[in-house]
């Protein structure tokens, strides 16, 4: 994984960013390299440790929600928490689909409020109708979610390099106590 914390001035963590729009920010000289990766790009006249975790060197206001999560793959399977929405049963990402509640071929759209995750039999169960019309029932209602930014570092997490440890920890800490 040659991937790139990217943390606040004050060492908040921010997102996660490619390795290459990392090192164009440390050439902008925007940045500072706090960790590096044990892994080296190399040029033809240049040699750099990949970063693997930069600090901001000035502070930016991190959004407080009013910025729209994107409708993506990674962001649907963490808003229906891995979850069939017609069975309720929960699977890993590669045995869920996607399924339009209302199907594209009547008008339905690629929107937050028509896209759930759906196990394959359960999808090929429904096929082209709508829930009502395949007598099955949602396990909720698929809404546009309000996230905060580190619930979008937090997913796959498991993953994380060692050297996010320290700059993920009061994170973690706290997404822990709050499950409780």
């Amino acid at each position: 994984m040659d991937q790139t914390l990217l943390l606040n001035a004050s060492f908040e963590p921010l997102q996660v960013i490619p390795w290459q729009k990392a090192i164009t920010l440390l050439w902008q000289g925007k940045v500072e390299v706090v960790e590096f990766h044990d892994r080296e790009v190399r040029g033809v006249s240049v040699t750099i440790r990949l970063p693997s975790v930069l600090r901001l060197l000035r502070f930016i206001r991190a959004s407080s929600g009013k910025r729209p999560v994107r409708l993506s793959r990674a962001n649907l399977f963490a808003r229906d928490r891995f979850q069939c929405q017609y069975c309720g049963t929960r699977h890993s990402s590669n045995d869920l689909t996607f399924d339009h509640v209302v199907p594209v071929s009547r008008g339905g759209r690629k929107t937050w409020e028509n896209i759930v995750t759906s196990c394959v039999p359960c999808n090929r169960r429904k096929g082209g109708r709508t829930p009502e019309e395949a007598r099955m029932r949602l396990v909720r209602p698929p809404r546009k979610p309000l996230w905060a930014p580190v619930l979008t570092i937090r997913f796959g997490l498991g993953n994380a390099p060692v050297s996010w440890r320290d700059y993920l920890h009061w994170t973690l800490e706290f997404e822990a106590e709050r499950s409780l």
